[in-house]
């Protein structure tokens, strides 16, 4: 509405239809195909039973179960919204946590962060791919599904293997677990959360102060019990956990299970064929005639009529309609920007640095290449990589169609995808995942602060950027990997 608001005072009031024209809806289409065919693969247990099989995996051992679930984090968030695949994982990550009497916090920013790492390799992972992938100009430019999934896939492969070596040198001697035994961690974490109900009950009436006050009469009442077990028992580390791991297997796999596996089967056919007519679509010489927003909302249509699903309203309120809006918004706000004037000015500063830095185009396409890298990280870092991305799209479009500097698109195209998704593990609110894990683990108890994120995400954000980096340096200035000219 700002933008619009502007326009108006400088006499260019775009009409109601011209808005319109603003909106990508290839990128709508595309993201409400995925939400809807990862809201009902969801409902086939399948997030669980694979968090169920790393334990399973892992004997018990806890730094095995950390980088199987960072694994598992990482492949499924490169097929789908890493945002939902967080939100599935996470409550079924901290269950796992209290098994083996660890801290879940250190276990849940590892895998956020491997999340989004993860997302950054294909087309669909991330919604800054998306925006880049979805936009009409950088199609007509050759920038498709399968060479922005080859080209950014290899990178991330690197990354992960550095990311990797960073977790573990975090971790190596952290002692992660609780000094408490299991129950004593489980009550604890009861009492915070019935403490923090009763506080917020405000009290404007008698009924209220009732409330309340059976609720504090519960707290005061748990933590007698806490008393007398901490009394009772020594507070020493426990390793039953690691002990009898197997016995616990058992309890969970009656809890965790794939509970309709035809559903499974449909839900897995349908994503295959829709990640199959992606790369297809990209493929020169064959015609699809659909694109990548209506190849995901007929596949999304046809995963509902297979599902059978009788109650539609559960899929539909699992849809981030919110998101939805959001993403209208912002194309509404840049082809406003764009209509001031202001994405050319910034395009034209941006230019104008990398030609006062030399006059040979292995040294412009370097220094272009460095500058959006870590401007894009470091900016992703601080404010949310949607619009940001949204924002640097024409900036990209306009420097490698400038006659001047005679660089390629594609080399471009990959540092600000890089920049843009691994900047998001920066901080706390460098990425929507980051929030979303860290309002489930707060829900359940165990609250990370900014600071706390910071001190490993920052560092990982630094050395996957700085991976990224030397690989698109080798490919492209080194290697002249360009694309076509």
């Amino acid at each position: 509405m700002a933008v619009l608001t502007v326009l108006a005072t400088f006499n260019e009031r775009p009409t109601l239809d011209k808005v319109m024209e603003w909106v990508d809806y290839e990128t709508l289409a595309l993201l409400w195909g995925m939400m809807t065919i990862v809201a009902i693969f969801s409902d086939t247990g399948f997030f669980e039973y694979c968090a169920l099989m790393s334990y399973k995996l892992a004997k018990g051992h806890v730094w095995t179960l950390i980088t199987i679930l960072c694994l598992f984090t990482a492949i499924v968030s490169a097929f789908l919204d890493n945002v939902t695949t967080i939100l599935l994982v996470t409550p079924v990550t901290i269950r796992l946590c209290e098994v083996l009497n660890i801290d879940p916090k250190h276990v849940l920013i590892a895998e956020v962060l491997f999340s989004n790492i993860g997302g950054t390799a294909t087309a669909v992972g991330d919604p800054p791919n998306v925006i880049i992938v979805s936009n009409a100009e950088m199609k007509e430019a050759g920038i498709n599904f399968s060479n922005f999934t080859l080209h950014m896939s290899i990178g991330v492969t690197f990354c992960l293997v550095t990311g990797y070596i960073l977790i573990w040198f975090f971790y190596r001697k952290k002692d992660m677990t609780f000094k408490d035994p299991p129950e004593i961690v489980e009550l604890k974490h009861e009492i915070w959360i019935w403490r923090q109900t009763a506080a917020s009950i405000n009290v404007m009436s008698r009924e209220e102060s009732t409330v309340k006050a059976l609720l504090m009469q519960k707290v005061y009442n748990m933590e007698n019990k806490l008393q007398n077990l901490l009394y009772d028992r020594r507070t020493a580390q426990s390793d039953g956990p690691d002990e009898n791991w197997e016995v616990v297997l058992e309890e969970l796999e009656k809890k965790y299970k794939i509970t309709d596996p035809v559903l499974l089967i449909k839900s897995s056919c349908v994503l295959f064929v829709a990640i199959v007519f992606f790369f297809i679509h990209s493929i020169e010489g064959i015609n699809v005639y659909l694109d990548l927003g209506w190849i995901a909302v007929l596949s999304a249509l046809v995963l509902l009529v297979l599902s059978d699903i009788r109650e539609f309203e559960h899929i539909v309120h699992r849809i981030e309609w919110a998101t939805l809006l959001f993403f209208a918004g912002l194309f509404i706000l840049m082809e406003g920007l764009t209509e001031l004037g202001l994405i050319d000015f910034i395009g034209e500063e941006v230019a104008y640095v990398i030609k006062i830095s030399s006059d040979d185009d292995t040294v412009q396409l370097t220094v272009a290449i460095l500058l959006l890298l870590w401007v894009s990280a470091l900016a992703s870092s601080f404010i949310d990589n949607i619009p940001y991305t949204t924002a640097m799209v024409p900036i990209v479009l306009s420097l490698s169609e400038d006659p001047d500097l005679n660089l390629p698109l594609e080399p471009l195209v990959w540092s600000l995808a890089f920049g843009a998704c691994l900047g998001g593990n920066g901080t706390l609110i460098g990425a929507s995942a980051n929030v979303v894990c860290a309002g489930i683990a707060e829900q359940h108890g165990y609250r990370f602060s900014f600071i706390e994120f910071f001190k490993v995400g920052f560092p990982m954000m630094l050395v996957t950027t700085f991976t990224a980096m030397i690989y698109l340096l080798v490919c492209h200035p080194l290697l002249g990997w360009n694309g076509p000219d």
